[in-house]
């Protein structure tokens, strides 16, 4: 199983890069320039705090023409978002420090510093951080959709970064829908 993750995971990672050979360039966008992001910081310089966790952005939307957006989560209190779903955009999900529990549809993966999972659109979806100590986690969505401007704009309605949104209306307006609440983590 874990090498169907894999794989899926290396395919939706070519599936954003550049295919001149086969000349399918017309819908991938091209990246102006390369961008780095040095450990422990904000793309922006900022830093967000989503739910149980302190955010970095990592990759913006703009610095790929909307293909990706990625953030790392950084997480000291076990828990995570609630189940829910995207219409249009796959969610992967990296653990670069920590145990996770991700959940895709009806199976559950435990999550250790290294693994991944991809969660597809369309699937519902919930993960969780599970670890005794500090956890990292690396959050990409391909195409980036407006998950982005999704949590810029709870920073801008002053939602209480403690506290993962439960207004159905809020996330159906940027492409997600509420589907139940978040994973019990003991």
């Amino acid at each position: 199983m874990l090498e169907i993750q894999r794989r899926s995971f290396l395919q939706l990672a070519l599936a954003a890069l550049p295919c001149t050979a086969l000349g399918q360039t017309a819908n991938i966008p091209k990246v102006a320039k390369p961008v780095r992001v040095p450990a422990g910081v904000d793309r922006e310089g900022k830093k967000h705090a989503i739910g149980l966790s302190s955010t970095t952005y990592k990759v913006l939307t703009q610095d790929t023409g909307g293909a990706l957006f990625v953030l790392e989560q950084s997480n000291q209190k076990k828990g995570g978002p609630p189940r829910h779903l995207h219409h249009d955009v796959d969610e992967l999900f990296y653990s670069l420090e920590g145990d996770y529990i991700v959940e895709v549809g009806s199976e559950r993966f435990y999550l250790k510093t290294g693994d991944c999972v991809l969660g597809p659109r369309e699937i519902p979806h919930a993960w969780a951080f599970a670890g005794g100590s500090a956890g990292r986690l690396l959050i990409s969505f391909a195409p980036a959709g407006r998950m982005e401007a999704f949590f810029n704009e709870r920073e801008n309605r002053g939602i209480d970064p403690g506290a993962y949104t439960t207004d159905a209306s809020f996330m159906r307006a940027f492409g997600m829908e509420l589907l139940g609440p978040p994973l019990t983590v003991e």
